[in-house]
């Protein structure tokens, strides 16, 4: 997904991109320490973002500490929800791939906010950082 707002400069308008994408689920562990995490891939030229391109990994723990953050981080934007937690066949094909289309359905409304993309503290650690710490929030 592409989410663009224009600016100017001395040669002319030029839009600013931001572009996510969540991909390549994997499933780690055995029996109760089972987890899936997935690959999100982020494009941008918007300067609040650090890199130009980045790919790291997160759980579907990670989002919902994120999304918490953003929460009490933005009081004046609605968070978008996440896909409802799976408490059965959670590991199948269908259930895993359900949830990564919701992930990247949330990820997309929330890089595409401008209030987001330029005055979150998070949101670019979130989708660049593969060291992330949720608990340094």
């Amino acid at each position: 997904m592409r989410a663009s707002s224009p600016s100017r400069t001395s040669y002319g308008t030029h839009e600013n991109f931001l572009e996510i994408e969540v991909k390549n689920p994997r499933t780690h562990g055995v029996g109760r320490a089972m987890h899936t995490d997935y690959e999100i891939l982020c494009r941008t030229n918007i300067p609040a973002f650090k890199l130009r391109q980045s790919t790291v990994r997160r759980r579907y723990s990670d989002f919902e500490y994120f999304r918490d953050i953003l929460e009490r981080e933005s009081a004046r934007v609605t968070i978008p929800p996440l896909p409802g937690k799976v408490f059965t066949n959670r590991f199948s094909d269908d259930v895993i791939e359900h949830r990564r289309e919701g992930l990247q359905r949330f990820l997309q409304i929330v890089v595409g906010h401008p209030l987001l993309q330029t005055g979150s503290k998070v949101l670019a650690g979130f989708v660049q950082d593969p060291n992330w710490d949720r608990n340094a929030w």
